[in-house]
């Protein structure tokens, strides 16, 4: 309670924002995560660190946070604003295009992860509830985290980067029916735990349906008033109020606010407002997402370490142990070599964000132990603060697992020879193929880079010129002679590994020659930003084909076609550079 007239959290408010001020430019100076520094300001002036020493020394209470409560209060707005913009990754569109990797890849990381943490809690006294709710929300990884490391790394178009990303995706997806579980067993309306996790899926999915559909007949239309009158401070409004009326309609309901948060998010994102409302709400997410790390960081007691020396660090080490192992090993089978694998197991190893609230709502419906809740709070938090080094250490460990195994599978640089005037190809899919199959034909030497080592191994015997690895990558660029190759053709099926390949080759050769295949006129755009020379849009050329074949059999001269689909085929480019 605040006394009558003053201004609540006013000191709480000052100092944070002071903090944002001069820590987050500070961080990005020193290439450190703003999360983990937030963690570690949390920590160094929460009530376990220096505001423990306020009562002896009264001026460290206007530099820490004593009433950490206060502050948790403001950080749920922070929790609010997260699971809105992973909301807005969710669009139905983008999770069919990556169903196999979201659904697949990301369904059984969550699924094994859960089973073998689950059964691990349920081994040490844990009830069923607990040990469900534990193994599920300890096979979540931080996405805030993860995705932070992977664009400073410019590793997010590539397989790995999509790979940690589907994952990623998946557990956000897990939340809800994870959230909707939690709630159900809180209310403790009786019945089978196997009944409950069944209404647990079922209310989850028809509440995501029931929102969804209502919010597209709703949503939509308001938006396109607003943009109609031009009025941004009302876009703005009608923006917040979309993403805080959905979370209390949900709380109304029994479920959480984080739940419709995050309903908010895939109902815009579905919408052609979905960028602009990414711009509006950006300022917003990043401070009110550092104030819930900052909150995080407060329950972080590091004296625990001290009074549980052994089970604490074996805890930590094993929860990134078994996550590690479980998802190298999926990436390894669905066609990343030894090495990224490794690195991307290492990479999602550590515990995630939602632990925290997962954790804390079992807490208030008394679902966990209270000491057993705090434990695997500091648990998680500890492993968060791992993140970067176990990030880095898994970087360096796939590197050299990929200069060891990879050779002895794949073509080695003494098959492929000295390089000079070359053509350098990235990606030997169908269209891969087709390219060096005419070069080969007509004498020019080429060598061709993929990243699926079981594609390597079903051309090696045919003596193609095939190394493993990522073409965006400067170390084997260099191997592959870059300064002495004559072009670069970009072939590869996913669209952003294209645009990272392009940048990585731009980055090092600005005179080089690009040619890129290109999904659409928006990729094709995407990569001559990125530095393509030349872009061969795939819907654009197999259009003008169509539409000079039916020009020609109607009569029209085939020079005349010529002509005008070269005028259209120029148009359109031009067109698409001034998007």
């Amino acid at each position: 309670m605040h006394e009558p007239g003053t201004f609540p959290f006013l000191k709480e408010i000052i100092l944070f924002l002071a903090l944002s001020g001069v820590l987050i430019p500070l961080l990005a100076r020193l290439r450190i995560n703003p999360v983990l520094g937030f963690l570690a300001v949390g920590a160094l002036l929460g009530p376990y660190g220096l505001a423990s020493l306020a009562d002896t020394t009264p001026w460290l209470s206007w530099l820490t946070f004593s009433r950490p409560k206060e502050v948790e209060t403001l950080a749920e707005l922070g929790v609010i604003f997260l699971m809105f913009m992973i909301g807005l990754e969710m669009s139905v569109t983008r999770l069919w295009s990556m169903r196999s990797l979201v659904f697949g890849l990301g369904g059984l990381q969550v699924g094994l992860s859960a089973a073998v943490i689950g059964a691990l809690a349920w081994r040490f006294g844990n009830g069923i509830e607990a040990s469900v709710i534990l193994g599920v929300v300890l096979a979540f990884s931080s996405t805030a985290i993860v995705m932070q490391l992977l664009i400073q790394r410019h590793e997010l178009g590539t397989r790995l980067g999509q790979s940690c990303f589907a994952i990623l995706l998946f557990q956000d997806l897990a939340v809800v029916p994870l959230l909707v579980l939690i709630s159900l067993l809180g209310a403790d309306n009786g019945g089978s735990f196997g009944s409950l996790l069944g209404l647990a899926l079922l209310k989850g999915v028809l509440t995501v349906a029931a929102i969804y559909f209502i919010g597209q007949r709703v949503v939509r239309p308001l938006f396109r008033q607003i943009v109609a009158n031009r009025q941004p401070e009302t876009f703005t409004a009608l923006t917040l109020l979309t993403i805080l009326g959905v979370a209390a309609l949900t709380w109304a309901a029994g479920l959480s606010m984080a739940l419709g948060a995050l309903l908010a998010g895939l109902i815009i994102a579905e919408t052609e407002f979905r960028h602009e409302v990414e711009v509006t709400i950006e300022p917003f997410k990043g401070l009110l997402m550092g104030l819930f790390f900052l909150s995080v960081g407060m329950g972080i007691d590091l004296s625990a370490v001290l009074r549980q020396p052994l089970w604490l660090p074996l805890s930590v080490i094993g929860l990134l142990l078994v996550k590690s192992a479980i998802t190298a090993g999926l990436l390894r089978w669905f066609g990343l070599s030894w090495g990224r694998s490794a690195e991307g197991g290492l990479l999602l190893g550590q515990g995630g964000e939602f632990a925290f609230i997962v954790i804390g709502l079992a807490l208030n419906f008394k679902l966990l132990e209270r000491e057993a809740g705090h434990f695997m709070l500091l648990v998680v938090g500890l492993s968060m603060l791992a993140a970067p080094v176990v990030a880095r250490l898994g970087q360096a460990l796939g590197d050299t697992l990929d200069r060891r195994l990879v050779p002895a599978e794949t073509t080695t640089d003494a098959d492929i020879g000295e390089l000079s005037g070359h053509v350098i190809i990235a990606g030997y899919g169908r269209v891969g193929q087709m390219v060096g199959q005419i070069l080969a034909e007509q004498g020019v030497s080429y060598v061709a880079v993929e990243h699926d080592a079981r594609l390597i191994a079903r051309h090696r015997d045919a003596g193609v010129p095939l190394v493993f690895g990522d073409a965006s990558r400067p170390e084997l660029l260099g191997k592959l002679q870059l300064s002495r190759a004559q072009a670069v053709v970009l072939t590869m099926d996913h669209s952003a590994a294209a645009v990272h390949a392009a940048q990585g080759i731009h980055r090092i050769m600005p005179m080089m020659c690009i040619m890129a295949r290109a999904r659409d006129e928006k990729h094709a755009l995407l990569l001559r930003k990125a530095g393509a020379s030349v872009v061969v849009p795939e819907t654009l050329e197999s259009s003008l084909t169509l539409a000079g074949s039916v020009l020609e059999t109607l009569g029209m001269p085939p020079d005349a076609a010529a002509r005008l689909l070269d005028k259209e085929r120029e148009r359109r480019i031009v067109a698409m550079r001034e998007k």
